[in-house]
């Protein structure tokens, strides 16, 4: 299966740290060889960067190894194909406009029979199941409100939907409207929430250590989900399949399956500057 990389934070934050275990993944010490993208929000914009080559031998991955963007929401995807061919179109995370705002979505697994969902007013651009999930989740939501709705309704919404996918097979997914990121745990995600006091990481796919109490400052928040855990010395924690994870600058709350409200795991304190 591919691997998902995704952060929420309560400022701009620099993810090359996360991002250089996750590219490693592509062709190094993982298996994911066909194609990686990422994208980071600025404001309701993004810039997204797309390649169909491995990303542990992408020269564009290299660059952005060096390229500190800070963002405040981040997707990243590396590509293992079993659906659509390997090509720049097929490539994750995929863009979409809806409600004047720009939306992101990333996918891992197989829905079966998701191509026979009837799909409204978006289309896919490549071949694969992941796009046209997306297509058919963002033609729902249009469908139902002509302007964005409040947050805990779209929240719901966004559940709801992803419950439905879920029951085609395995739905990890990562998605993103600018201001939230939704997490959905089909078969394996984890998360960790960085927040004082900060320690130290260091990474499972290489020997790169970072001291987070010398980049941060007290009131910083920055909460990195993956496919699996990139560092071997800080606590994951693993989301349970079917669940919902919606993250608000750097806070969570989770959403279960036929409960409502949402529960919150951990709020976000006030906004400042920092490095994942």
């Amino acid at each position: 299966m591919c691997e998902l990389l995704g952060m929420s934070a309560n400022v701009p934050t620099d993810i090359r740290f996360s991002f250089a275990a996750l590219a490693r993944r592509g062709g190094e010490t993982g298996p994911h060889v066909d194609g990686w993208g990422i994208t980071f929000y600025e404001g309701r914009g993004c810039r997204s960067f797309h390649d169909p080559e491995p990303s542990a031998r992408s020269e564009l991955a290299k660059l952005l190894r060096n390229y500190p963007i800070k963002s405040r929401i981040v997707i990243a995807h590396v590509r293992k194909a079993n659906r659509g061919r390997v090509s720049l179109e097929n490539t994750h995370p995929f863009t979409r406009e809806l409600w004047g705002r720009r939306w992101t979505f990333a996918h891992n697994g197989q829905l079966r029979g998701v191509k026979k969902l009837p799909l409204r007013g978006f289309e896919p651009v490549g071949t694969t199941d992941s796009e046209h999930a997306f297509c058919w989740m963002l033609g729902q939501l249009q469908q139902s409100w002509r302007a964005l709705p409040r947050p805990a309704v779209l929240d719901r919404a966004v559940a709801d939907l992803s419950a439905e996918l879920h029951a085609l097979g395995v739905f990890n997914m990562l998605l993103s409207d600018s201001r939230t990121l939704y997490a959905h745990c089909g078969k394996r995600l984890c998360y960790l929430t960085r927040c004082a006091p900060f320690g130290t990481a260091t990474l499972i796919d290489e020997d790169w250590r970072v001291d987070f109490a010398q980049e941060t400052t007290e009131r910083d928040i920055v909460t990195v989900i993956a496919t699996q855990a990139l560092t071997r010395d800080e606590l994951w924690t693993d989301v349970a399949r079917g669940d919902v994870l919606v993250l608000r600058d750097g806070g969570i709350r989770l959403l279960t399956p036929g409960t409502r409200p949402a529960k919150t795991v951990t709020a976000p304190p006030t906004p400042v500057d920092a490095r994942a």
